[in-house]
């Protein structure tokens, strides 16, 4: 998929550190792009190898990478699949001069705090975290050229919730963006892009509703602490606004086809904060807010033409 080197593809291009990120941050916004016929990509830098696993009768291939790591690609086929998503690239196969060729596995993480991750204790040789900047991000620039997308979406510096992988993954998202823009005749110089945030406000409604609803536990799952804050939640204003109500559908199947690492999935009712709900490999419920929430870390939200259903808080 190449496009003309003059202008861009009207596409959106989002940069995921592991299958089941790119539905758990940006599942409506992938979502509504695909619905208007936009060319929508995904980029996942690893297969997850280092993920908890759920269900008792998958729980044999948690600690097999390799195993893991083929069952979670053929989740996140089906999940992109639901979200209407037709354009996947793992990071790693990306052929880049003076790379190699080795996979980029995940680094896995361990608790810090609630809802914030920090490094692992062991970090396998081949992670994620242990590849150069410049050969994660010559690989990335070489996907960004190739689509020429108006929009790159990914995390804010924090990584969502601390994960090293999620940090990587910004890092190296911008310094592709930087590396795109250079003097060479494919250059290409993205638009916009997009850092995924959670409002604070709604953030705080929707665990009100969910310990309102769920607050005695059920199937085993308890409700987030109401301290836990992620990274990347915001106090101050956002950008865009994408509601979830609309594709909640898609959203919903493609949570449900990562079955290794979501569980508890499922609707809240009437017109609240939250839409939904679901629960991660810690058992706590967590909500699925009626609006997704961007940034601009770059570029201005006039200089797009956005698609129906993606919201502009204002122009600038």
């Amino acid at each position: 998929m190449v496009h003309d080197g003059r202008t861009g593809s009207a596409g959106l291009l989002a940069v995921h550190a592991h299958p089941d990120d790119e539905t758990l941050s940006n599942g409506a916004l992938l979502a509504t792009w695909a619905a208007a016929g936009g060319p929508v990509t995904v980029v996942t830098c690893t297969r997850g190898e280092q993920g908890e696993v759920i269900p008792a009768d998958l729980r044999h291939l948690e600690g097999d990478g390799p195993a893991l790591a083929a069952h979670r690609e053929g989740e996140l086929a089906a999940a992109l699949r639901a979200l209407g998503v037709r354009d996947h690239v793992f990071l790693d196969q990306v052929p880049h001069p003076g790379s190699g060729t080795a996979r980029f596995a995940d680094s896995g993480m361990a608790w810090a705090a609630a809802g914030r991750a920090t490094a692992a204790d062991d970090v396998p040789a081949d992670a994620f975290v242990r590849v150069s900047l410049d050969d994660a991000a010559g690989r990335l620039t070489d996907v960004i050229r190739s689509r020429r997308p108006d929009v790159v979406v990914g995390y804010e510096p924090g990584g969502g919730y601390g994960h090293p992988d999620h940090v990587r993954a910004h890092e190296v998202l911008h310094r592709a963006v930087e590396l795109a823009a250079g003097a060479e005749a494919d250059r290409w110089e993205v638009p916009v892009v997009l850092w995924t945030v959670v409002e604070e406000e709604p953030w705080g409604a929707a665990l009100a509703e969910l310990r309102t609803r769920h607050g005695g536990g059920s199937a085993g799952l308890t409700v987030v602490d109401a301290t836990a804050r992620p990274s990347a939640v915001v106090v101050g204003p956002v950008d865009l606004r994408v509601p979830v109500a609309p594709v909640l559908d898609r959203v919903l199947a493609a949570l449900g086809a990562h079955v290794t690492q979501v569980q508890g999935v499922g609707r809240e009712p009437g017109e609240g904060a939250a839409v939904a709900r679901l629960a991660l490999s810690d058992a706590v419920l967590q909500p699925v807010l009626a609006h997704e929430s961007y940034v601009l870390a770059r570029g201005r939200a006039d200089g797009v033409a956005w698609p129906a259903g993606v919201h502009p808080v204002g122009r600038r």
